[in-house]
């Protein structure tokens, strides 16, 4: 079966308006057999005749002229759809971009974002990403740049812009028995049970954000994962697990059935970053980038 593409169609709607094969064949820049070819296809496709033509004069049949009617709006929609389309690729720009996140979209993040749509017209569609699979959907494209913990080695990454550092302290559940102290050693970590990230994140990415051993060469377990902070939480507040967790988090995260405690001599903080590959930069990421730098405290 024939398939209808866009030089048929157009070929017909220059028809309609020229009602000529010679001037539609120099307007559009083919030769008249390919003009007639196109037209024959068309008809063929349609499964009826869609212009009358005789040695005197040119016509549309009426299947013809309705065709022509009901064809030309959408005709002209795709011809303004490629148009946009190619305006933003000879600009490098992009109406929309794809942000992944694992974690809170804090409020200083949702103002960059609104500052973005009203000085670039760029809106943010957020992403959630599984905690311990920060990078896959970026380096997959399946989004444009993550706001992510770090740290990232991956050279096929690009760091745009690094949120200040967080001290991080460690969850565990109102009936705990570290529940009642003001701080925990950190040697104390080999004392319990802590949540990891699960996914394929890379391993010294892994080690940051759950260390296997102390300071002191203590292993410090970790029985279960989790594949979002809010999970490590519940997990926290009904079990005997623990889970280590940035400041800023808790601050928009207050519960009542959790605790979290300074950890004493706890190396290395916690701090998010703006990513996107290195191959797929974007002015409009880099944009977001200097709005971040200018909203985020």
């Amino acid at each position: 079966m024939h398939q209808v593409n866009v030089q048929q169609i157009e070929c017909l709607i220059t028809l309609a308006d020229e009602l000529h094969f010679g001037r539609t064949a120099e307007r559009l820049g083919y030769s008249q057999s390919r003009v007639s070819q196109l037209i024959a296809q068309l008809e063929h496709r349609v499964g009826a005749r869609l212009v009358e033509r005789t040695s005197r004069r040119v016509a549309l049949t009426r299947i013809g002229e309705q065709f022509v009617d009901e064809v030309t709006p959408a005709y002209a929609g795709l011809l303004t759809t490629f148009q946009r389309a190619r305006d933003r690729a000879m600009r490098g720009a992009l109406e929309e971009l794809r942000i992944g996140f694992s974690g809170m979209v804090y409020e200083q993040v949702t103002a960059a974002f609104l500052e973005l749509r009203t000085t670039h017209g760029v809106r943010v569609h957020s992403v959630d990403l599984p905690l311990g699979s920060p990078f896959t959907a970026l380096l997959a494209g399946d989004v444009d740049g993550a706001i992510v913990e770090l740290p990232s080695e991956d050279d096929r990454l690009v760091v745009g812009f690094e949120f200040p550092a967080q001290d991080r302290l460690v969850a565990v559940g109102r009936g705990h028995a570290f529940a009642d102290r003001d701080e925990i050693d950190v040697e104390e970590l080999a004392c319990l049970d802590m949540l990891h990230r699960d996914g394929d994140a890379p391993e010294h990415w892994k080690m940051v954000h759950t260390p296997i051993v102390t300071p002191d060469g203590l292993p410090i377990v970790s029985t279960t994962g989790v594949t979002s902070m809010q999970q490590g939480l519940v997990l926290a507040a009904t079990g005997d697990h623990a889970m280590l967790v940035c400041r800023a988090y808790i601050e928009y995260n207050q519960r009542s059935d959790v605790r979290f405690i300074p950890v004493r001599g706890l190396e290395g903080t916690s701090r998010l970053g703006l990513l996107w590959r290195a191959d797929a930069a974007a002015p409009q990421l880099a944009a977001l980038a200097e709005l971040l730098a200018t909203t985020v405290r």
